[in-house]
């Protein structure tokens, strides 16, 4: 047993030699994660081009239930789905002014925000009526026509404003 102690004792020293150190090239986990982001913004931005709705750059008719005639409405692109809106249409004294910007936000939905103005003689005796913020245009014929939903005015009268492309 007492030779057996000093072997025992000089294998587990042995065994507990530490082994050689294995060196590996450090990793930037910055550059790495980087790399990452740049690959899923190209996929995104090249999914999000391929959902985009029709483009509605251009001049396009715009009339008044109210109004004899048709005016013009120019929408410029300043973004994907997003249009810079200026417009009018005007018979006499009454007009209808729209001004703002429009956003697709499904193939049936044009969201609008900025200002219409209008002054209907019928409508409380041509008083300028004047919307601020943000209006909903819709359509139900596939996008041929949108119409302003929130369409009474400040005097109490539904309008039918239309947007014609």
């Amino acid at each position: 047993m007492r030779k057996l102690i000093p072997v025992l004792f000089l294998l587990s020293v042995i065994s507990c030699k530490k082994p050689e150190e294995i060196t590996s090239p450090k990793v930037d986990s910055v550059k790495i994660i980087d790399s990452i982001n740049t690959a899923r913004t190209k996929m995104n931005d090249s999914i999000r081009a391929k959902q985009g709705y029709k483009d509605w750059s251009g001049t396009h008719s715009l009339t008044h239930d109210q109004i004899n005639g048709s005016g013009k409405i120019t929408f410029t692109k300043t973004g994907q789905d997003e249009y810079k809106v200026s417009g009018e249409n005007k018979s006499g004294s009454n007009f209808v002014k729209i001004e703002g910007n429009a956003r697709m936000t499904s193939p049936k939905n044009l969201k609008f925000d900025g200002t219409i103005t209008q002054s209907i003689l019928d409508y409380n005796n041509g008083k300028v009526d004047v919307r601020n913020g943000k209006r909903n245009f819709s359509t139900k014929d596939g996008g041929k026509t949108f119409r302003l939903y929130e369409s009474v005015n400040n005097a109490g009268f539904a309008d039918k404003i239309i947007i014609k492309f």
